[in-house]
């Protein structure tokens, strides 16, 4: 099976950078591509718990419902727990289905993947 990885580095101020990674990444489900979004550097508040409820941009869904049918569907989100070290936030502060890992489990999902997008 194809794998894609999908690198979420853009933050909350950000608002209309957080819904391509859990769009392409449902998108890649439903064509059978095994598909995750790493969370890196200010990224990792997109899956702090609390904080996807606060993003709605136009008629889109909430970015909450979008990152549930992107779960529903199979994706794997990845937690870089450097990033969650420098700034600050406990490892409990995730929403379920957040796999906090680390810097060689990051790597290695990067260099098994087929195409790797940055956003």
């Amino acid at each position: 099976m194809e794998k894609i990885i999908y690198i979420q580095t853009s933050g909350m101020e950000n608002p209309e950078r957080l819904y391509a990674p859990f769009i392409l990444a449902t998108t890649a489900a439903a064509m059978e591509v095994e598909a995750a979004i790493i969370f890196l550097i200010k990224g990792v508040m997109v899956v702090k718990k609390g904080e996807a409820e606060k993003v709605k941009l136009g008629d889109f869904p909430s970015l909450k419902e979008v990152m549930d049918q992107a779960l529903a569907s199979g994706v794997k989100l990845f937690v870089c727990e450097q990033s969650t070290q420098l700034l600050g936030i406990p490892r409990g502060d995730f929403i379920p289905g957040a796999e906090i890992v680390g810097a060689a489990t990051l790597n290695d999902l990067a260099l098994d993947a087929d195409a790797v997008l940055s956003f």
